[in-house]
């Protein structure tokens, strides 16, 4: 007889984009991202950070100044991360992340193929790239949804 107390495929793919944002050494947010086939394979994942090849233990991690000196600059999204990391083809595939998407990863979300987006928090509610990016997905057809989490506590020591 199987134990009874396994987690849902939903929250290990949702456990796995919160793994995944540990990685990510923004001091302000933290996101993580994990696409999923159609027969629950791991396709991808993905953090919130700067690209490969560029320092990340610079100055550039601030939120506030001139463009050119905050991370808005520099920094690559846990999403656009994942889709990049792929290498292959998304299509039909779902997203599982930490934060909902903003417009520009809305963009290469929608471009990609993937059509559902499972979501853990929406802290920019309201704002305009939410609101543009909301709007993208329900042009598209790309379905999204906040995850509903089963309250189940894991703790790893590494």
């Amino acid at each position: 007889m199987k134990r009874e107390n396994y987690i849902s495929w939903e929250a290990f793919f949702m456990g796995l984009a919160e793994m995944a944002k540990e990685r990510s050494k923004d001091p302000s947010t933290q996101v993580g991202a994990c696409i999923v086939g159609e027969d629950n394979e791991i396709l991808s994942v993905g953090y919130n950070g700067f690209p490969r090849g560029c320092t990340d233990d610079s100055e550039f991690w601030k939120r506030e100044g001139a463009f050119l000196e905050t991370k808005y600059a520099r920094v690559c999204h846990a999403e656009l991360n994942a889709i990049l990391l792929r290498r292959g083809n998304v299509k039909g595939a779902k997203l599982y992340v930490t934060l909902f998407p903003c417009n520009e990863c809305a963009k290469a979300i929608i471009q990609a193929g993937i059509k559902e987006v499972i979501y853990k928090e929406d802290k920019y509610n309201g704002t305009d790239a939410n609101k543009v990016a909301k709007a993208l997905f329900d042009e598209a057809k790309v379905k999204y949804r906040k995850y509903e989490s089963e309250g189940k506590i894991i703790e790893i020591k590494l």
